[in-house]
């Protein structure tokens, strides 16, 4: 057979809790039911997400999980970023709903990926379709710890231990190493610690990677990583963004 479609259905707390969001993020909703069991259909041209509710379930513990295989994950991440900054006023990067950055991943055999971890505390893994050309990342110790903290953290969840390998690692840094991947490492411990809720700590690390010499080519090459930075300094000044609020009849069938 041929031309088969499978739908990932994830589990949710709430239909009024993920509704909002993956909206946010240009998702519309194509089927939604409240009785006789929650149920909710979203898509986003060739993407499909369903969700059914659970009154009694806790997102903290979910093992709910898709991958979503694309062409241009740039171009995907970049207008995810858009609708979290239009709904939200920042690139949400802590707490519950979140996303990741894109970065290449060591166990996706050189793949580059990001992930959203949405109301209901599902992963959705986004992974480009081709892999980085072989050789072309930087090498060393300290690119060899980043490398092993982003599987922790974004593969598996566990966010204290790739802080370990990171603080380990740059406690050990010196002038051999490449100051790109030093920024780098240092932007990615940024965003652990604001997942892992310490915003002073983080502060400090934005200080830290704005220190760090670095010649023309390298802030060329660290662009979008020093965009980000400056980011997350503004947001780590602002109050937090309430979340989008539910619209609508919570019994309805919507399409096109």
């Amino acid at each position: 057979m041929a031309h088969e479609t499978t739908i990932p259905l994830l589990p949710c707390r709430s239909l009024d809790d993920v509704g909002p969001f993956y909206q946010a993020l240009g998702f519309e909703v194509t089927y939604r039911q409240a009785r006789p069991n929650p149920y909710l259909a979203l898509r986003r041209e060739d993407l499909h997400l369903h969700f059914f509710g659970m009154p009694e379930f806790d997102p903290a513990t979910s093992y709910g999980s898709c991958l979503v295989v694309v062409d241009d994950l740039v171009a995907i991440h970049r207008d995810f970023a858009a609708g979290m900054r239009a709904a939200y006023g920042k690139v949400l990067v802590s707490g519950m709903p979140r996303m990741t950055r894109p970065r290449v991943r060591k166990n996706y055999d050189g793949h580059s990926g990001f992930s959203i971890v949405d109301p209901g505390g599902n992963w959705i893994r986004f992974v480009a379709r081709t892999a980085a050309p072989v050789g072309d990342g930087p090498t060393g110790r300290l690119a060899r710890a980043l490398e092993n903290a982003v599987v922790q953290a974004d593969s598996r969840g566990d966010h204290r231990q790739a802080a370990r390998i990171l603080d380990t690692a740059l406690s050990r840094s010196d002038a051999a190493d490449d100051p790109v991947v030093h920024v780098e490492a240092l932007a990615y411990r940024v965003e652990l610690a604001l997942v892992l809720d310490q915003p002073d700590l983080a502060r400090q690390l934005v200080e830290r990677a704005g220190a760090v010499p670095l010649s023309q080519e390298g802030r060329e090459r660290l662009a979008a990583t020093l965009r980000h930075v400056a980011e997350l300094a503004r947001d780590l000044d602002q109050p937090p963004v309430p979340p989008p609020a539910p619209a609508g009849d919570p019994d309805r069938r919507t399409g096109r």
